[in-house]
């Protein structure tokens, strides 16, 4: 039903600040920069940071994750370790590395089946949620599906066009935390059979169009379904 992330905002109280990080020293590319807005091309999702001056504000304190390729690993270990207290989990033959931006978010570079060179694509994102069964039941309807629960019933990991973990309140890897209020955008051939699966159960619709719908889910994230 989804078959594409177009885009995770965050929320950044300075976007200089943010566009130092994630330009200079994370090398992404700026692809618009507004008044009050930036966005950066991340593979084929745009990494959007944006002032809290309207709604959807953007994500507070958001746990995602940045795809690079395997043989890039090391080299970006060495690049940020001087500057940043990194932390690395392994997860199978993979490894990431985790670091956090100006705003406070947990940034992750995981060694992924990507083509690069540097960061190319997101392929993980982390919500905060009330109730995971009930954040579960209504991904699932979306068309993700569920791959992992964790053995602290904290947590559920679903796949779907990305990796989306669903958390209760607690501290993850590196202290991270679940995004809070996060603006996520999916692209789907069909913007009005997303909206008819969970019609029942968001939280609210803000927008409808041909083209275009944007709702809140049960915990306040902004969902953007949106013909590619």
């Amino acid at each position: 039903m989804l078959t594409g992330l177009a885009w995770l905002a965050l929320e950044a109280k300075f976007l200089e600040s943010a566009r130092e990080f994630y330009e200079e020293q994370l090398g992404l590319t700026v692809s618009e920069h507004g008044a009050d807005e930036l966005a950066f091309a991340a593979g084929e999702t745009d990494l959007v940071c944006r002032r809290p001056d309207d709604l959807p504000r953007g994500g507070l304190h958001t746990h995602f994750a940045f795809s690079i390729p395997e043989d890039e690993y090391d080299d970006w270990w060495d690049r940020l370790d001087d500057e940043y207290d990194l932390e690395e989990a392994q997860f199978g033959p993979a490894r990431s590395l985790y670091l956090y931006d100006p705003d406070g978010n947990c940034v992750e570079l995981g060694q992924q089946d990507v083509a690069g060179p540097g960061i190319d694509g997101i392929f993980e994102v982390v919500l905060e949620v009330e109730s995971l069964e009930r954040a579960r039941e209504f991904y699932e309807d979306l068309g993700f599906e569920t791959v992992d629960t964790g053995e602290n019933r904290k947590r559920v990991r679903l796949h779907g066009p990305m990796a989306l973990e669903l958390w209760e309140p607690h501290l993850g890897i590196a202290d991270a935390r679940g995004g809070v209020h996060v603006d996520l955008g999916f692209e789907t051939d069909d913007p009005s059979a997303a909206l008819a699966a969970v019609r029942d159960r968001i939280g609210s619709l803000e927008r409808e169009t041909e083209a275009e719908i944007v709702v809140r889910d049960p915990d306040g994230h902004f969902l953007t379904f949106t013909a590619p």
